[in-house]
């Protein structure tokens, strides 16, 4: 059963049910915010999937409310899909004009120092309807719906679609619920890494200290390590002939200057990213609240708007904590994209290197190539386009072992090469190239074109057909994270409730919080990075929620690949600080 939520004012929600068509069952009923939290909490639990234009505008209108959904469907998110996918090339959807679904989704305001999670507009304010009343909201969901059944293989879009969107609820909740994360411990961090935190515009200490060593090892008193392009006319003046000041350039070389200017360069970035300032923009009440945005990449790989969540360097991670009596359960999927490519691929041999143990290892144990970084670099240069160096070398190795897998990729990038697309296992299909790339292509092909025409044209099909021999793995692997902390999510909510939780709010050890959070005595996902997840979790159910990550994983390999024997294992530990897991 579907239940479509629109506004119909600045004060009240639309709610209609609607049957398996989409077709409406009954009448529109009006609803107040209130009215329709205690409706959800009523009618949730009836295996009812509610569908909404965008899930990071919708839903926190109920946790705000102590309220969640098992299920949705994300109108947005949907769209983008079906709009683009190979499999729904023909239908009405796909073939319209662009309109309002083809626009990014709005941004979701993000906090300011000072403010509190329940003082900031995490979708919309208690008083404020989802949406103004909209006839296409119905019909778009309805073109939606005739899309994924009129398509190439409706079965695997709708898994993608259920993904995607209860990724959405996942960020939600993540953001909602926040990342435990102890300002204390990041001032003794950062102080332990740069010295003393500093009046603005001037330097810390440890900073200060290695622009002195620079200057004095170059020579030059006024250079700026702040600034790449005087920096880079004080190395060249010093006989280092460098075109770029970034870091895999100067690790190259031998000078006196280099050990300085590479841990000035670390700890500015330091500073930059997750220093004193980014702490007391992002960290709210000891929690760390970014805003996800699911299917932000065209691979269906997540990004962030703002706070860096994607890039938490080890320096700081000592200052992610669990609340007293709680845990962390942290895992990560070994060797990720290798394995998907051996599925997507039916590459038995690939598979059955990995199967019980390391997959590089297992590549090395197979005769295929001597060491386990040999492997590696090889497996890489196969799924990113590798073809000189030592990638280069080792892939005619690989191919050997591992024909189908090696076939895949290299069928992806003549696909690519071609200006064609390609598609991931369940269906997302990557973007065409643009006017541009198509253009360089015919006049590099014409009667007249010049040996620089030819160049171009070709170094522009080889890039492109990397993007998209990635592209399949890539896009794969994030379809793969997505049942995979779908899983997780269903088996968490499936647990009952502590007897006496460990409620670390109550007990003044971290800032309380009004409303109370829905997940303030649950496991519950608190972070997620590509192939690694965090749940905090009470202390007493680790095990059972390491039990449930690890089952997790191998269901979603099912999902996506069926009985096909490929092994998705992971690294999972239980800490107390991030900064332990690895």
């Amino acid at each position: 059963m579907y239940i479509l939520v629109t506004g119909s004012s600045s004060e009240r929600l639309r709610v209609r049910e609607l049957d398996a068509a989409g077709v409406p069952a009954g009448a529109d009923t009006t609803l107040t915010t209130d009215e329709f939290r205690a409706m959800v909490r009523e009618r949730d639990q009836d295996a009812v999937r509610w569908v909404w234009e965008d899930t990071a505008r919708s839903y926190p209108v109920l946790l705000r409310g102590s309220v969640t959904v098992q299920r949705c469907h994300d109108l947005r998110l949907c769209h983008a899909i079906l709009r683009n996918s190979a499999m729904t090339g023909g239908s009405a959807l796909a073939n319209a004009p662009a309109s309002r679904w083809d626009a990014p989704a709005a941004t979701v305001p993000v906090e300011s120092p000072g403010t509190t999670l329940f003082e900031m507009d995490l979708g919309l304010a208690d008083d404020a309807g989802l949406e103004p009343a909209d006839d296409d909201v119905l019909a778009e969901f309805q073109a939606q719906l005739q899309a994924v059944h009129a398509s190439a293989d409706p079965g695997r879009l709708r898994l993608l679609l259920a993904a995607e969107s209860v990724g959405a609820l996942i960020a939600a909740e993540m953001q909602f619920a926040g990342l435990p994360w102890r300002s204390a411990i990041h001032d003794s961090l950062l102080t332990a890494e740069l010295g003393p935190r500093a009046a603005s515009g001037i330097r810390p200490a440890r900073l200060e200290e290695l622009a002195g060593r620079i200057r004095t090892e170059l020579g030059d008193l006024g250079v700026n390590p702040d600034s790449p392009p005087d920096l880079l006319r004080a190395l060249n003046r010093a006989g280092l002939a460098v075109a770029t000041t970034r870091a895999w350039e100067l690790e190259k070389l031998e000078h006196p200057v280099i050990e300085p200017l590479l841990r000035y360069k670390k700890l500015s970035r330091l500073l930059a990213a997750n220093g004193w300032f980014w702490m007391e923009s992002w960290i709210i009440n000891d929690r760390f609240h970014p805003e996800y945005l699911p299917g932000g990449v065209v691979t269906g790989r997540w990004a962030t708007r703002g706070g860096g969540a994607l890039q938490l360097p080890k320096q700081i991670r000592g200052a992610v904590v669990a609340d007293p009596g709680w845990s962390f359960v942290v895992a990560d999927a070994a060797q990720l994209e290798p394995r998907i490519l051996a599925a997507l691929s039916t590459d038995t041999a690939m598979a059955a290197a990995g199967r019980g143990t390391d997959l590089y290892a297992g590549i090395v144990a197979s005769g295929v190539v001597d060491t386990r970084a040999h492997a590696k670099v090889a497996m890489l240069g196969a799924m990113y386009g590798a073809t000189s160096g030592e990638s280069g070398r080792l892939l005619p190795r690989l191919a050997r072992a591992y024909p189908r897998a090696i076939a895949l990729t290299e069928a992806a990038a003549r696909t690519g090469e071609r200006g064609d697309v390609v598609s991931t296992r369940l269906g997302r299909s990557s973007p065409r190239p643009g006017g541009g790339w198509q253009d360089d292509q015919a006049r590099g092909s014409e009667a007249g074109a010049t040996p620089a025409d030819e160049r171009r044209a070709r170094s522009q099909a080889r890039d492109w057909g990397r993007f998209t021999r990635n592209f399949i793995v890539q896009g794969s692997a994030a379809e793969w994270a997505l049942c995979w902390m779908a899983e997780i999510r269903k088996g968490l909510r499936a647990l009952p409730v502590p007897a006496q939780p460990p409620t670390a709010f109550a007990r003044g050890q971290v800032p309380a919080r009004t409303p109370p959070s829905p997940f303030a005595d649950i496991p519950h996902l608190v972070f997620f990075l590509h192939d690694e997840v965090i749940v905090h979790t009470p202390a007493a159910l680790a095990g059972e929620v390491s039990r449930i990550v690890t089952e997790a994983a191998s269901t979603a390999g099912r999902l996506l690949f069926g009985d096909f024997p490929v092994d998705f294992p992971l690294t999972c530990v239980v800490v107390d600080s991030y900064a332990d897991a690895k």
